[in-house]
C-alpha cells in the first residue's frame, strides 16, 4: 500500500478530533490511521471509492498474513 503523508493521522488524533480524520478522507479518498507507528485502520470516503478493490498480490498478502498469524506456533515448531 502506498501512503501519502497527507492521508496519515494517529489514532489518538483521530479519536480526539474525528471530524479532522473525516476531512482527510474527504480530501484524499481515505485517511490512514496509525497505531503504534504502524498503519492499522483506514477510513474511506465511500463517495470517492464506493468499492474497495485489492490487487491479486494484496489479496495474497492479506491471506498469507492471516494464515501466518493463526498458525504461528505451528510454523515456529516446524522451523526448529
Amino acid at each position: 500500500m502506498n501512503l501519502k503523508t497527507e492521508e496519515i493521522i494517529s489514532i489518538s488524533k483521530a479519536n480526539q478530533n474525528f471530524s479532522n480524520a473525516a476531512r482527510i478522507a474527504g480530501r484524499n479518498g481515505r485517511a490512514i490511521i496509525f497505531r503504534n507507528n504502524k498503519p492499522k485502520y483506514m477510513l474511506v470516503d465511500l463517495d470517492r471509492a464506493p468499492v474497495l478493490e485489492l490487487t491479486d498480490d494484496e489479496k495474497i498478502d492479506i491471506v498469507a498474513a492471516r494464515i501466518l498469524k493463526q498458525y504461528k506456533a505451528a510454523f515456529q515448531e516446524l522451523a526448529k
